[in-house]
């Protein structure tokens, strides 16, 4: 608390504390003195929630002023299993309005700004959580993940970020942005953090009829699988002689690169130092890749419909009814460009008169890629998670780059509705200032592969040994 009280005016990432943080501390130490006993796996562990979240009792803004004054009556179901684990909910941090946007452009908060430079952007949407996590203001947090908001602000913020297959985490209580491809998930600053959060948080959850897809998940479970995801980030200790991806196959997506050198160049070592520990790695492709990003995203299908949906289920004057009275009072950053692309959908889904094709265009891309991992026998496949660096401030509130023009690789995994994990690889020098900033390589599995990508995630972390405190005075 004392660091947010120093750091926040900086970075503006931080919405709101907890009034009861230290009540919330002070609780879990005298159980523990009492009995002697964890309350749980998390037991202490504080935690900053993305405002997408609704958390009881503490203001919850979706990222937009006009819900400055709404305070959810109930925890999201992530947050009461948070809870349960012993986690002290620290604060809520910042988000674009509705959460439309790759930056933290919002008319609740303005602009979050980049902990390892801070003429920069740190990412959206999870903007306040990649900041926050980043520079050391929680020990870890929770983001919300539609075409890439934890990952691509992760790769923006040193951080790992994962993104699970949809329904293995509830988003009850998560605002929607496409229902279909939204899931929370965690955002930390080591593998095996985000693995202890995904073992609390993954599971059914009845409110949630998307999270059925855990009894699938479960059956796949074998006595040589272990259900536990921490178990699979911790193999033998790193060394280059021991060849622990001996056996792993992994493909290389160059198409996905773009034209950074620096970024290409990290890609190529990063790659090189995966082959050097035992893995097999190819160069693969996606036919028709660009078609499918276009074709199969939903933002101007369902998310005018599917925020209208979360709005009008909460039936708070606190709130706005629909997405289209925000819309009509011209309440949003004005450098949001994703809103006015949302609007010109139709008031629902099913009137998109290019609604079926594009759900066909949907399982068909599900169908080439797999193919790609069979034809190979690949275990993941692996591209940087964003063409380009973090962005400059200036830059997004200028307009330079707009959210329909900017050149993220995560809606790959968002529109297949796989599972992926952004993991630091290093850093590239600025070329406006000539500022260090992260990279992040995506590592792409097939549904329900958290553990199996968590896995190379951990080897690839070993191996770049990229986290280093951002350069905050």
């Amino acid at each position: 608390m004392d660091r947010i009280g120093r750091l926040n005016s900086t970075l503006n990432a931080i919405t709101v504390v907890a009034k009861d943080a230290i009540e919330q501390a002070q609780k879990l130490d005298e159980a523990f003195k009492k009995t002697g006993k964890l309350v749980g796996p998390l037991h202490g562990i504080p935690i900053v929630i993305k405002d997408q979240i609704e958390t009881a009792g503490m203001v919850t803004t979706f990222g937009s002023k006009l819900a400055a004054n709404f305070v959810p009556r109930e925890d999201a179901h992530l947050v009461k299993l948070l809870r349960d684990a012993g986690a002290v909910i620290l604060a809520k941090t910042t988000m674009p309005d509705w959460a439309a946007a790759w930056f933290s452009t919002s008319s609740a908060t303005e602009v979050t700004f980049n902990p390892y430079d801070l003429s920069r952007d740190p990412g959206g949407s999870s903007s306040g959580t990649g900041a926050a996590v980043a520079a050391n203001l929680a020990l870890v947090g929770i983001g919300g993940d539609t075409g890439g908001s934890i990952r691509l602000p992760s790769s923006f913020c040193n951080l790992v970020g994962v993104r699970v297959t949809p329904g293995r985490i509830s988003r009850h209580g998560m605002s929607a942005l496409v229902t279909t491809q939204d899931t929370p998930g965690p955002m930390t600053r080591s593998v095996e953090d985000a693995a202890r959060l995904l073992d609390v948080l993954v599971g059914f959850d009845e409110k949630d009829n998307y999270t059925s897809v855990n009894v699938i998940a479960q059956s796949l479970v074998t006595p040589e699988r272990s259900p536990s995801f921490l178990t699979a980030v911790a193999p033998p200790p790193f060394s280059w002689n021991n060849r622990p991806l001996e056996g792993k196959t992994f493909g290389v997506l160059r198409a996905a690169f773009g034209a950074h050198k620096g970024i290409i160049a990290l890609m190529n070592t990063t790659t090189e130092g995966l082959a050097r520990l035992g893995a097999q790695v190819v160069d693969v492709e996606i036919p028709d890749l660009d078609h499918y990003k276009t074709y199969t995203s939903s933002y101007g299908t369902r998310s005018r419909s599917d925020i209208n949906e979360f709005l009008a289920a909460r039936k708070s004057p606190d709130l706005p009814e629909t997405l289209d009275a925000a819309y009509e009072a011209k309440v949003w950053h004005p450098a949001l460009d994703l809103i006015p692309h949302i609007m010109q959908g139709p008031p629902n889904a099913v009137d998109d008169g290019a609604f079926a094709s594009r759900l066909l265009a949907q399982t068909e891309f599900q169908r080439v890629v797999v193919s790609v991992f069979a034809k190979q026998k690949l275990d993941a496949m692996l591209y940087p998670t964003c063409q380009v660096p973090a962005p400059t401030t200036r830059d997004v509130v200028e307009g330079r780059w707009t959210c329909l023009t900017f050149p993220t690789n995560t809606v790959i995994a968002s529109q297949l509705l796989f599972p992926a994990i952004s993991v630091p690889v290093g850093f590239v020098e600025a070329e406006e200032n000539g500022a260090e900033v992260p990279v992040g390589m995506e590592i792409l599995g097939l549904p329900y592969g958290e553990a199996k990508i968590l896995a190379v995630a951990a080897a690839t972390e070993r191996m770049a040994q990229a986290r280093k405190l951002p350069p905050l005075k």
